[in-house]
């Protein structure tokens, strides 16, 4: 099968064509911007990428049009359409799909599908998971929103092994809408056997009215778990609470609180894994932070279900190295440490911090950077809590350009720590002008921001570095 793929440099559709290129299909794709890391990715599998959603594309003739979800029929300000390929792809009554759709029929019927669900940590968890079944041999196929660095790709089929009833396949399942014509979650089309609820919060202001919507969709996931599944929750999230009292057909197993199936008992960085309360398992590894604590839980859980042991998998859990962008170090200039960071949403950005601050200690100081650049955030709907998210840091640094609501004001309530700028290069100047040695400067976006990386750790070492 000849498949074109609309939206194809997303970490989500681009994954779903590398496992289609591994299936045997003949790839094909489009993007505005066709950018790497991506496209290099998929340039190296030997997939041809076309710049730009031209109808001209037609000519390509593949046998199924796969549609991400950044395709939509909004026009321009000159009247013509944005997407000019899936007007014609609709005029000419061709067939398309969905990637979670696609994803289904070709890759994960027949498959126990392990799948992570969360406002929070479905990157992290996934690859956890993922990581844990493969360090105990059972070769799973993956799709995670990342790249696990553990694996160096972020999508891979896997193997059916000897005595398994169906080959293992964990995904990253995400609440975010699937298509312009299916506006029902992704997740909802997974239908998995093992189902984690790593936690829930109000997110995705631009397709979810409240709360409770994003909780409606929830449930449809445990909908689809079979009786002879297991729903892995979060007992500290009251929403997911919610969720579960409108039905469950399924095992159920918590994690979290004392009373929970599992629990952990220790510092982030080094904890017991309790099972009704007695220890069966100990985790030491690099990362910080409670919420990689609880991401290890019910990972831990998700993997029991498929057989593994809780010691084992809290064993292979210390040779887990964690996903790009996931505090990550870029580098370090003039005894100051730069990390880049995935955090975006107020509550990940504070626990983030909050980790950090575990790790370095009360003396160390945190800069943070950020730029609400997600589609919630430049909403402005919860811009009133980024005080309390950027509490931990000792200065904070806002990137504002083509916000419409005003940054200033909302942090405000943190006086002369909050710095804000639309030019990225005069924040960068900013910034180094106040670090000073054993600072640690986390940025955080769910972009590129810019590149700011490297323009940081350039200006710090003129700034800090006599050798530079």
């Amino acid at each position: 099968m000849h498949i074109h793929i609309l939206g194809i440099c997303g970490t989500f559709m681009g994954g779903l064509a590398a496992l289609a290129r591994e299936a045997g299909h003949r790839v094909t794709g489009c993007d505005a911007g066709v950018y790497p890391p991506m496209s290099d990715q998929l340039r190296a599998l030997g997939i041809e990428l076309i710049e730009g959603y031209g109808a001209d594309q037609l000519a390509l003739r593949p046998d199924l049009f796969v549609i991400g979800n950044v395709v939509s029929r909004v026009h321009g300000a000159d009247g013509m359409p944005k997407f000019p390929l899936m007007e014609a792809i609709l005029d000419a009554g061709l067939p398309y799909t969905s990637g979670p759709q696609w994803l289904m029929e070709h890759v994960l019927q027949g498959r126990h599908v392990l799948a992570v669900a969360g406002t929070h940590g479905k990157t992290t968890t996934t690859s956890m998971l993922a990581w844990i079944l493969e360090s105990v041999g059972l070769q799973p196929g993956f799709l995670v929103g990342g790249v696990p660095l553990n694996f160096g790709i972020s999508a891979r089929l896997g193997q059916r092994m000897p005595g398994q009833a169906r080959p293992l396949f964990v995904i990253e399942a995400d609440e975010y809408d699937t298509a312009f014509f299916d506006k029902r979650s992704k997740f909802v089309h997974y239908r998995p056997r093992t189902a984690v609820l790593n936690n829930l919060e109000f997110d995705h202001a631009d397709i979810f009215d409240d709360l409770a919507a994003i909780e409606r969709q929830f449930h449809h996931l445990v909908r689809t778990v079979p009786a002879t599944g297991r729903v892995v929750v979060n007992r500290r999230a009251e929403s997911l609470g919610r969720v579960l009292a409108q039905g469950a057909w399924s095992e159920v197993k918590g994690f979290g609180t004392a009373e929970s199936d599992f629990a952990a008992r220790g510092e982030p960085h080094d904890f017991d894994v309790l099972h009704h309360g007695q220890a069966v398992g100990r985790v030491r590894w690099d990362l910080t932070g409670e919420h990689n604590q609880m991401n290890a839980l019910a990972a831990i859980a998700a993997a029991e279900h498929v057989g593994v042991a809780p010691a084992q998998a809290a064993e292979a859990l210390a040779g887990f190295q964690n996903v790009r962008r996931r505090m990550e170090l870029r580098g370090t200039a003039g005894g100051i440490t730069v990390y880049d960071d995935f955090a975006h949403h107020p509550t990940a950005i504070r626990t983030t911090l909050d980790g950090l601050r575990r790790r370095v200690g009360p003396s160390a100081r945190i800069l943070a950077v950020f730029e609400p650049r997600s589609n919630t955030m430049k909403l402005g709907t919860m811009k009133a809590q980024l005080p309390w998210a950027l509490e931990t840091a000792d200065l904070a640094f806002c990137h504002t350009h083509g916000l419409d609501w005003d940054a200033a004001e909302a942090l405000a309530p943190m006086g002369p720590r909050a710095v804000c700028s639309a030019d990225l290069a005069a924040l960068v100047t900013r910034i180094s002008a106040v670090a000073r040695p054993g600072d640690h400067i986390v940025c955080m976006s769910n972009g590129s921001f810019g590149g700011i990386h490297a323009m940081l750790l350039q200006a710090l070492a003129r700034n800090h570095d006599p050798a530079a």
